[in-house]
């Protein structure tokens, strides 16, 4: 029983205990919810304060930036206005001068009209006082003036064109007369005044290959072997739509020609790649060397010019790869040394200096892709390095009219070059401009008075013009032959020279009965 009671008694006391903890910490707990809202309200006050001072201090400092830039927009304004005003200054002077100028204008043009009306005046009396000098005139000699002016050209024509067709013919049986002398210089003369000039090159050959297949194998994997073959021989390789063929491109002929022998010699051993690439080329350029000391040696000895040194054999074997207007000039300077040497034979001069400097006189072009200077130039600098007979050096400076010629056989020379370059089939011309000529030749001839028919032959070396008989004597056969040959001199340009032959014929027809 007491043992209840105790263990009640404790709860009870236990029960008290906790509920007075409770009212203890629940009035702690308000207490401290009190003085945080207190605290809370004082904070915001604070805050409220704190806000209320920074948003007056940005006002005044907003007002007074707005204060500053409307002092310097006010200054700014200021400064425009007085630059306008300047400006203007400037305008009204300006357009006062350009008023003082325009009524200055106004004056003189005023002053040169009547100047004008003074002229005209003074020009009218002077024609009218040349008229009344004209009408006393044609009284005085009973013939109008264009009637005078007709029958005195006539006579003076008639006198003429008779005492020069004497002078041409005596100048010419003089020249006939002095044949032992003057033949080789008017033959020689005559020959020089074919010299022309040329400068075209071929630019691309062409690589013919056993299928399209190949050109996937020159191009590489992306393109490293078209590369490669490029970079070593400096060509373009031009691989499009031509069916089984490749086109090379440059303008150095030995370049184009090593890359030729190599892309032939990879076709034919079927493995092409970097490596392959390089050692073919090499062997091209030392196939190009032989090949060019052969063709020189060949030169040399088709040509019958000895004791060469052996450099110049090499410069004259490069010619083989060096073109002008599509003719090869070894074969041009080997035709030229020929030419020279039959004309020097027939002309009784020496025919070894001739032969000699036809082989040489192109030599520069070998060259002349290299370096500056024309291919005489570089020719001539040549030939003296390697200590060339002096008149074969004059032969090759004057083949081109840079020199005068020193000696016939360099007068041959240039002859020679000039039949070799412009005889038919030597050189490309294309038909266009084949035709034209003809026609400018035809056109020409049939422009003067007096012409029947004029037949352009010879591959336009030649004009052939028939005459009315009638119209044209004996003696203005010889003028019409030297007036054309000058016409066509002044107004077309032609390789070599144009013969002009002029016919007149006379028939006589009658019939036995």
């Amino acid at each position: 029983m007491d043992t209840l009671i105790i263990v009640a008694a404790v709860l009870i006391s236990l029960a008290i205990g906790t509920f007075i903890g409770m009212a203890i910490r629940k009035k702690i707990a308000e207490s401290k919810i009190e003085s945080a809202e207190k605290e809370s309200k004082r904070l915001v006050e604070l805050a409220k304060i704190e806000a209320e001072n920074l948003k007056k201090e940005e006002i005044i400092k907003a007002k007074e930036e707005i204060m500053v830039a409307r002092a310097d927009l006010d200054q700014e304004i200021k400064e425009r206005r007085s630059e306008i005003q300047r400006q203007e200054s400037r305008i009204i002077q300006k357009e006062e001068n350009l008023e003082k100028r325009e009524s200055n204008f106004d004056k003189k043009e005023r002053e040169i009209e009547k100047e004008q009306e003074e002229l005209k005046n003074k020009e009218q009396e002077i024609e009218e006082l040349r008229q009344k000098e004209i009408q006393v005139l044609q009284d005085v000699a009973q013939l109008s003036q264009e009637e005078a002016k007709v029958q005195l050209l006539k006579v003076v024509e008639q006198e003429i064109t008779a005492e020069k067709a004497d002078l041409i013919r005596n100048l010419e049986q003089k020249a006939k007369e002095d044949s032992a002398k003057n033949a080789k210089e008017i033959v020689s003369y005559a020959i020089q005044k074919c010299a022309a000039d040329h400068s075209a090159e071929t630019t691309v050959s062409i690589v013919q290959l056993p299928s399209d297949d190949v050109k996937g194998r020159i191009i590489g994997r992306e393109g490293r072997n078209i590369k490669a073959l490029e970079t070593l021989t400096g060509i373009d390789l031009i691989i499009d739509d031509t069916p089984e063929a490749v086109i090379l491109s440059g303008f150095d002929p030995l370049r184009r020609e090593v890359a030729r022998i190599a892309l032939e010699k990879l076709i034919d051993d079927g493995r092409i790649h970097p490596a392959k690439i390089e050692e073919m080329v090499e062997k091209a350029k030392e196939e190009l060397s032989a090949t060019i000391k052969e063709e020189g040696e060949r030169a040399s000895i088709e040509s019958g010019v000895m004791g060469l040194n052996p450099e110049l054999i090499k410069l004259l074997g490069k010619l083989k790869y060096r073109t002008s207007y599509g003719q090869n000039v070894l074969k041009h300077s080997i035709e030229v040394s020929n030419l020279a040497r039959i004309m020097a034979e027939e002309l009784g001069l020496d025919a070894k200096l001739a032969r000699r400097a036809g082989l040489l006189h192109d030599i520069g072009k070998a060259l002349d892709h290299d370096m500056e200077g024309t291919h005489v130039e570089i020719g001539v600098d040549i030939l003296k390095k390697f200590k060339e007979n002096p008149l074969v050096i004059n032969a090759v400076e004057a083949h081109h009219g840079d020199v005068e010629p020193q000696t016939l056989e360099a007068v041959l020379v240039q002859a020679a070059d000039a039949i070799s370059a412009s005889r038919p089939g030597a050189r490309r011309e294309t038909l266009e401009a084949y035709i034209k000529r003809l026609e400018s030749l035809e056109a020409i001839a049939d422009s003067f008075e007096g012409v029947d028919k004029s037949f352009a032959i010879q591959a336009g070396r030649e004009v052939r013009i028939m005459v009315k008989p009638e119209k044209i004597s004996d003696d203005q056969m010889t003028l019409l032959a030297r007036d054309v040959s000058k016409r066509i001199e002044e107004e077309m340009d032609y390789p070599g020279q144009i013969k002009v032959n002029v016919i007149r014929e006379t028939r006589a027809i009658d019939y036995a009965k």
